[in-house]
């Protein structure tokens, strides 16, 4: 009977106190806080079996230095901002990200050795509780093969690519550090 109750007693306690933690603020939430115990191991393998079973597979040898291209196009667009251009510093969004995105274009950070399809799901579907988003709705799926076979050849890019990925020009900044806008035309005296 004792038994019992310290069974039903512990399948309660340890719910309540889940949410007590849970509901008391002190869980880590911000991007800054260090992780929980275990958070990174019960994510990533999560991640990695959902990867396994449902990341296509496909030959993305055959694009062309223009498909490459038009993938650098849609990098420069949509991923470069937190994952970086060739020799250059991790962008100020990415170093504010937990956890970090990462630099695609840095051997640590390449997913060449990565299958395509790996790349492709990523990209397609993004991953929970970081901040990739999902380019399910945003891009074509030939875009979204186009930008996954660009990252792929992160190691071994044709200059033609490598030159579409530079940091594009940054706007103008007013003395007052506010965007400087053009001028409006005077209008003419009628």
């Amino acid at each position: 009977m004792k038994f019992a109750i310290g069974v039903i007693l512990g399948l309660l306690l340890f719910p309540l106190l889940g949410v007590l933690y849970v509901t008391s603020g002190r869980m880590p939430a911000a991007a800054t806080d260090p992780p929980m115990p275990f958070e990174g191991a019960i994510a990533g393998v999560a991640l990695n079996a959902r990867i396994r079973r449902a990341a296509p597979t496909r030959n993305v040898s055959g694009f062309t230095t223009q498909e490459l291209v038009s993938g650098a196009d849609i990098y420069q667009n949509d991923c470069a901002f937190c994952h970086g251009l060739p020799q250059q510093p991790m962008p100020t969004a990415a170093q504010g990200e937990y956890p970090r995105p990462p630099q695609l274009f840095t051997p640590d950070g390449r997913v060449s050795d990565d299958p395509p399809g790996v790349t492709y799901w990523k990209v397609k579907n993004g991953i929970r509780l970081t901040g990739m988003p999902s380019f399910e709705k945003s891009l074509t799926d030939y875009q979204l093969w186009q930008v996954t076979t660009l990252v792929s050849r992160a190691d071994n890019l044709p200059p033609e690519v490598l030159s579409s990925l530079k940091p594009l020009p940054s706007p103008a900044i007013g003395s007052s550090g506010a965007l400087a806008l053009p001028t409006p035309p005077a209008s003419k005296p009628q």
